[in-house]
């Protein structure tokens, strides 16, 4: 009986150690698979952490190269070019499922590219600043130079008129007076129609040191009271302007004072008002009336 008792104990130990043993393995095994899972976890999130501080970089170098891209300067097709290599690389980083890290040599390249970019922009962009200043100056002084050419131009043209005007000659003194011409040749003034023979006409041309001496030419115009032109009637065109003239005063000028006479001979003078006119070509120059009875 005693015997049966200490064997039933010795099962029962045996029970025990065992449940023990199986109780220390369902431990360690359970340790252990938490012991992994936290090593995966931190993987993924060590992963996770390093992929988004790519993309996070790489969207910081594609705002950059966006801002260079929008000043548009002479080095914008390098920019663009760096900035799709950007965009190519976020679209590798963003479908990677893996390390993310070794993206990371590929963004410092990108970012040692953009700043060497960004360095020759930023020369450029001061060059250009410059030249626009210089411009500018150029501009400033060719529109003084063109004012000033402008006052000159017009200072000219003012000149050139006060010449102008300066140099026509002045007719004075015209005179005119009917004639009755003797036998003996000697010619008496009269103020009868019926008595005139010849009309005579003169006129003074003025002393003009700057106006342009040589041959000038006067044309007469004597209109009795019915408007008709007395003497060669001849009629000669000047631009669009037409003048009958009843004879032409050829002088000799030569600047200074000179006195010209000349005669309308006829006949059957009309009595009534004349009037004589003198033109320089078809500007009127000077003119006058009398009165036969």
């Amino acid at each position: 009986m005693e015997d049966q008792q200490n064997n039933s104990n010795t099962s029962l130990k045996i029970i025990i150690a065992v449940l023990a043993i199986l109780l220390i393995g369902s431990l360690y095994y359970i340790y252990k698979i938490s012991s992994e899972a936290k090593e995966v976890q931190t993987v993924l999130t060590t992963t996770m952490t390093e992929k988004e501080s790519v993309m996070k970089d790489l969207q910081d170098l594609k705002t950059t190269y966006d801002a260079a891209i929008a000043e548009n300067t002479s080095m914008s097709d390098e920019l663009i070019k760096e900035r799709d290599k950007v965009v190519n690389l976020m679209n590798d980083v963003s479908k990677s499922k893996g390390d993310a890290s070794k993206y990371r040599a590929q963004y410092q390249k990108l970012e040692s590219n953009l700043k060497v970019l960004m360095t020759e922009n930023e020369t450029l962009k001061k060059q250009n600043t410059t030249l626009t200043t210089q411009r500018d100056s150029t501009v400033v002084v060719l529109g003084e130079s063109k004012k000033f050419n402008e006052v000159l131009v017009g200072q000219n043209e003012e000149l050139s008129k006060t010449v102008e005007k300066g140099s026509k000659l002045t007719v004075l003194n015209m005179q005119t007076a009917a004639y009755k011409i003797r036998s003996s040749g000697k010619q008496e003034v009269t103020d009868r129609a019926g008595r005139a023979d010849v009309l005579k006409i003169s006129f003074t041309i003025a002393e003009n040191q700057i106006a342009k001496s040589g041959d000038k030419q006067y044309y007469v115009q004597v209109i009795d009271n019915k408007s008709n032109v007395l003497g060669d009637k001849k009629t000669e065109t000047f631009d669009d302007k037409t003048l009958t003239y009843s004879f032409i005063a050829n002088v000799k000028y030569e600047n200074k004072t000179v006195q010209v006479t000349e005669d309308l001979p006829g006949k059957d003078f009309a009595k009534g008002t004349y009037f004589v006119n003198v033109f320089d070509k078809n500007e009127l120059v000077s003119k006058t009336s009398f009165t036969l009875k």
